[in-house]
């Protein structure tokens, strides 16, 4: 099965549609599948649903598909650092479904595994549970929260073989994972793409099974906030 794309563009055709769910991987401006989101925009593709911890900042990540008005809705955890986002939400442009953390993760990690629904405690009380089923489990409170089942991922990996195995640096490992499993299909830019066999398998992040596509380019290093001692 060739894996192996040129370029973002090539890599995303014939995937893209009006109206679908994309899950995303990155955390603020850690880990940002870029090129694949500057492929989506210069595509047009429109009404996008993401499900992504963030949306990064006003003119990075997918904050340049605000810009454009491509996204209809965000299914995040944090939706600071981006005024665009901001006043698309408040003027009712943006619709946004809030998800604490852990729970967007892990509606990823389960979509990924094939479990539609899970319970937990978390967001139990407050705005998180309006409208969801709630079960007691050994006298607790939790609330049903589903699976994420997203038509196509976008992730970014530092190092991958031609099979599409991975390894994320550090803490641009974040959500990638559980956003490539959650796709039914995975496209994957890397920094690297080594031969096959030539990474450990102990220290594989993301086998290669999940990633359909993948292709390997230069990646901007931002920095989010800069913070210097004073002298």
């Amino acid at each position: 099965m060739k894996k192996i794309y040129a370029n973002a563009t090539d890599a995303l055709d014939g995937l893209l549609h009006d109206g679908m769910l994309i899950a995303a991987g990155g955390f603020g401006l850690c880990g940002i599948p870029e090129l694949l989101l500057q492929a989506i925009k210069e595509a047009g593709t429109k009404n996008l649903t993401f499900a992504s911890n963030n949306a990064g900042v006003d003119d990075f990540g997918i904050g340049i598909l605000l810009q454009t008005r491509q996204v209809r809705k965000m299914m995040s955890s944090y939706v600071g650092e981006n005024d665009t986002f901001m006043q698309q939400y408040l003027s009712g442009d943006l619709e946004l479904e809030f998800n604490p953390q852990g729970t967007l993760a892990e509606r990823m990690r389960a979509g990924g595994a094939g479990i539609p629904g899970f319970y937990t405690k978390t967001g139990y009380g407050t705005q998180i549970a309006e409208g969801k089923e709630v079960k007691e489990f050994d006298g607790e409170p939790y609330i049903l929260e589903r699976g994420i089942f997203a038509d196509l991922s976008i992730v970014k990996a530092w190092k991958a073989d031609e099979t599409g195995n991975a390894i994320f640096r550090k803490t641009a490992r974040n959500f990638n994972p559980p956003a490539a499993m959650c796709g039914r299909t995975c496209v994957m830019e890397v920094e690297e793409i080594v031969p096959t066999g030539s990474l450990d398998p102990d220290c594989i992040h993301l086998p290669g099974i999940y990633v359909h596509r993948l292709i390997q380019g230069e990646h901007e290093k931002r920095i989010e906030k800069r913070t210097l001692r004073e002298g």
